[in-house]
């Protein structure tokens, strides 16, 4: 039997390789092995209990305000061992973080095939997001296949020289994770959020902000100047901030932000507590990538703190708005969704729930396992 390993560790790579993770596991044609890298170590964590899945191997290599070349070397090195263990016929990696870029690399020393999900993802400046630009330009040079969320980020990777017989459009396993989305544990969900000082179920409209991209960091208290005037000039409106643990962001909005009574500043909220806010929210204001694919499901408009999106097609049919991080732009338009309606009529151009089955089928194919 073949042996696949899936690489994670941030709660991202987590939301988006579980659901394919579970598939796989549920054919019983791979021995399928997970390696949490715990590049995330709490996130992670937290969010594989909510899909009941327990990591086979877990590398723990994070350290208190490490460069990017020290936690670098450090993967390459606790993965290497562990390959040296396990005779791979295959690696899945996520995404663009640290995590995936190393697990493609080190697989890549070692002659294994890489599967990339999400790839072709490109914002056209290799600085923002950074480092993420930079790591999915270089994974995609060495992947074995490439499955991407949509047409254009095929488009992409055709444009730079990648063989079309390696590209695949899948759409995005971000979708297929709703599945495991129970309606009691949503109503749960509201009550926790209850005893933190948000009533989805009240009058007043809610607005989700995300905040935690390295572009922003020195932007971080024009951000938070934006949010304060949105919350004093919009007083029903409730904004909730899970904070990001980076301390460089966390300290800076709870000096801030924490005064205003409709701004309610948490704790990293876990995934499903996460989707119900989103849910219930009027706007969305983030510099997140998963929000803008999983926002469109719930018909939520997302202003994109950011100068640059990679995530064009939510752009494209009016789901998302690039804002950037400019104060006065955030506040004009923040205020104005917050004051109007609107009506997002497509469908989610990221996902219709069915992307892990047709990655696990072209793995297989690859692979060259039987039907």
């Amino acid at each position: 039997m073949k042996k696949i390993l899936f690489i994670l560790g941030t709660r991202p790579e987590v939301i988006k390789l579980a659901p394919l993770y579970l598939y796989f596991k549920s054919q019983k044609d791979f021995a399928v092995y997970l390696c949490n890298t715990e590049q995330q170590k709490h996130l992670s964590r937290q969010t594989l209990r909510f899909f009941n899945i327990k990591a086979d191997f877990s590398l723990n290599v994070m350290k208190p305000n490490q460069s990017l070349p020290s936690v670098n070397a450090r993967l390459l090195t606790k993965l290497d061992e562990l390959y040296e263990k396990i005779n791979l016929d295959a690696v899945i990696i996520q995404g663009d973080t640290m995590s995936a870029y190393c697990g493609a690399l080190s697989a890549f020393y070692r002659k294994i095939p890489i599967f990339h999900i999400e790839a072709g993802l490109r914002s056209g400046n290799i600085y923002e997001p950074f480092p993420e630009e930079a790591m999915r330009l270089m994974i995609s040079k060495i992947a074995s296949l490439h499955f991407c969320p949509t047409k254009q980020d095929a488009k992409n990777l055709l444009a730079e020289g990648i063989h079309h017989s390696k590209v695949f459009v899948t759409q995005n396993t971000v979708i297929d994770a709703f599945s495991y989305l129970d309606s009691k544990e949503l109503a749960k969900s509201t009550l926790r959020l209850k005893k933190l000082g948000l009533n989805l179920m009240g009058k007043n409209q809610v607005c989700l902000v995300t905040l935690h991209r390295r572009e922003n960091h020195d932007k971080i208290c024009e951000l938070a100047a934006a949010l304060q005037e949105l919350a004093r000039c919009n007083p029903h409106t409730q904004f909730i901030l899970p904070l990001h643990p980076n301390p460089n962001v966390r300290g800076v909005l709870q000096n801030t932000l924490s005064h205003f009574p409709n701004i309610i500043l948490t704790e990293s909220l876990n995934y499903i507590d996460l989707i119900n806010v989103l849910k219930a929210s009027h706007l969305v204001l983030t510099d997140s990538g998963g929000i803008q694919e999983e926002a469109p499901s719930f018909k939520v408009k997302v202003l994109v703190l950011r100068n640059f999106t990679e995530r064009i097609a939510g752009v494209q049919l009016g789901f998302s708005e690039l804002v950037g991080n400019n104060k006065e732009n955030i506040i004009q338009r923040g205020h104005y969704f917050l004051n109007h309606s609107y009506t997002l009529e497509s469908q989610n151009p990221y996902g219709d729930g069915l992307a892990s089955q047709r990655i696990y089928r072209h793995i297989k194919d690859f692979l060259g396992v039987k039907q």
